[in-house]
């Protein structure tokens, strides 16, 4: 057992030599240093985790920042993934997704994408209340590892390019405004003007 928990110690201690870090662990690195953060829910457990994440890696979140990540949805879905002699489920599929937003300027929105994880978990008839604590323990697994995902994609964001999608986002607001003011006009062109009624001579 000794020789075991050196040999353990070991290995842990040449994969962080070589800058390896176990997955959940060490620090995440954020181009963006500042940020608004909202939800539908606001008080929800998944936006308050996202928010932890973000201030304790050195992201500024408050109201009125230049950029705001907006959770646009977030989804949970259960299915039966088989099935026991009886006919009865004896495991579902968890599956959970999150839709989310960075919105600039005037609201404008710069960019999107959606994160889904899932996994497993059995279902014991004979034991309903260890099948609830089962699904519940892997609900928060889930969302762990999708706001971990969710991490990850907004490491790969630097204020540059937000910089620059703000840009292309105005600009196509203008072009948009502009058409639909000159169709507007064009429209008021083409109705022809009220005709003045035929004053006729008083015999």
């Amino acid at each position: 057992m000794m020789k075991r928990n050196l040999l353990v110690i070991g290995l842990a201690g040449l994969l962080s030599a070589c800058g390896f870090q176990l997955r959940g662990t060490g620090d995440v690195q954020f181009a963006l240093k500042e940020l608004d953060v909202s939800a539908r829910d606001a008080y929800g457990e998944t936006v308050q985790q996202v928010r932890d994440v973000l201030e304790d890696n050195g992201v500024r979140v408050y109201a009125g920042a230049p950029y705001k990540l907006v959770i646009a949805r977030e989804t949970e879905n259960r299915r039966s993934a088989s099935y026991n002699s009886g006919a009865r489920t004896a495991e579902y599929e968890l599956t959970m997704a999150l839709d989310y937003e960075i919105r600039g300027a005037q609201d404008l929105l710069l960019t999107g994408n959606k994160v889904e994880v899932q996994n497993y978990y059995q279902q014991d008839d004979n034991n309903l209340a260890g099948s609830d604590q089962e699904a519940a323990q892997l609900r928060s697994e889930l969302r762990r590892e999708m706001i971990q995902q969710l991490t990850q994609n907004l490491q790969q964001i630097t204020p540059a390019q937000l910089d620059q999608l703000q840009q292309t986002a105005e600009a196509r607001a203008k072009a948009e405004a502009e058409a639909l003011e000159a169709a507007r006009r064009t429209r008021e062109s083409q109705v022809a003007p009220q005709q003045s009624p035929i004053e006729l001579p008083i015999q």
